[in-house]
């Protein structure tokens, strides 16, 4: 039997990659970005956002500095306890950014089932800035394709769980586009796992686009139907989950990071399932899936969790860096 032995979370911001003195052009960055939502989910302008911040957010160089080692520190302890779970495989939650499915097929919910899944070079165009460079450059292989291993047969039995358990999710046995595996995937094989590379089982929900984005509670009751998978599993394995992206941005939201992890130390599903669909759009629709490694761990304790506001400007832009362990 299957054993689900540790749960885990981690922001996949860019900006992880980007040292303090970037953390400007960052900011400068959001100027000129078009797709602002205010916090109750409203679209907005970078000066209506800035209007309506609040007073004293802390973006000083010093304290910037401070919270991107927070990060660094919070990457190097999860990567750390990834390590020593021993795990034969670890389920990775993200979802896609248009990286290999578009309009013409974009399911709510995906179980990749390839043998292996590669992850490619950095594809930006030639005149990209440098520190754009450096931040997307965590995602992609430095100097060739690589091929990362995939615990295919779980692969297929969770596909197989699902259906019994009323989840029609869709699967794919190779990716459709050939720029290889999306930065939620990426950010796991090159932050988090380092040296020591685990079979992977890439579970791809659509957070970003409408109109098929499964609402919080059909996706924290996916994560007991993943743990009730994992249990069924007829081999003797250590199995973990992980939940990749997040929490709020590009507009911070402290008070609704702060809830979504409380609520995930706790099994709290009315809390998670709860929240308002216009608080889960752009960047803060990765919450669906810790949601969906939230409903998987409900069975293990909370062992740790870091929550950093990394603040770019005063408008209140930048990316509620979240970590957390269960087990």
């Amino acid at each position: 039997m299957g054993r689900l032995v540790a749960a885990f979370g981690s922001s996949h911001s860019p900006a992880l990659n980007s040292p303090a003195a970037d953390m400007a052009l960052h900011g400068r960055r959001d100027e000129g970005y078009a797709q602002h939502l205010d916090r109750k989910g409203n679209r907005v302008s970078f000066q209506e956002l800035l209007e309506k911040a609040p007073a004293g957010i802390d973006f000083s160089p010093e304290t910037t500095e401070r919270r991107v080692a927070a990060c660094e520190r919070a990457i190097d302890r999860l990567a750390r306890a990834i390590a020593a779970a021993r795990l034969d495989a670890l389920v990775v939650v993200g979802d896609d950014q248009r990286e290999q499915y578009l309009d013409d097929n974009l399911p709510a919910f995906l179980v990749y089932c390839g043998a292996t899944i590669v992850n490619g070079t950095l594809d930006l165009p030639e005149g990209a800035p440098a520190y754009w460079r450096r931040a997307r450059s965590q995602y992609h292989e430095p100097e060739a394709p690589r091929e990362y291993p995939v615990a295919a047969p779980l692969a297929r039995h969770l596909v197989e769980s699902f259906m019994d358990q009323g989840f029609e999710v869709a699967y794919g046995a190779s990716l459709p586009k050939p720029r290889g595996e999306g930065h939620a995937f990426g950010f796991v094989h090159r932050r988090l796992m380092r040296d020591a590379v685990v079979p992977i089982v890439p579970l791809v929900v659509n957070t970003y686009y409408p109109p098929n984005q499964p609402r919080p509670r059909r996706c924290y009751r996916l994560g007991g139907a993943l743990r009730a998978a994992v249990e069924a599993w007829g081999r003797d394995e250590r199995i973990g989950v992980l939940a990749s992206g997040g929490l709020s941005h590009f507009t911070i939201d402290e008070a609704l990071d702060r809830r979504v992890l409380e609520a995930c130390a706790s099994a709290d599903e009315e809390a998670l399932a709860s929240i308002p669909l216009e608080r889960l759009e752009s960047g803060n629709s990765e919450i669906r899936n810790w949601i969906v490694t939230a409903g998987a761990a409900a069975g293990l304790p909370s062992a740790w969790q870091e929550y950093v506001p990394l603040y770019r400007s005063a408008a209140g832009t930048g990316c509620g860096m979240a970590f957390a362990a269960w087990g």
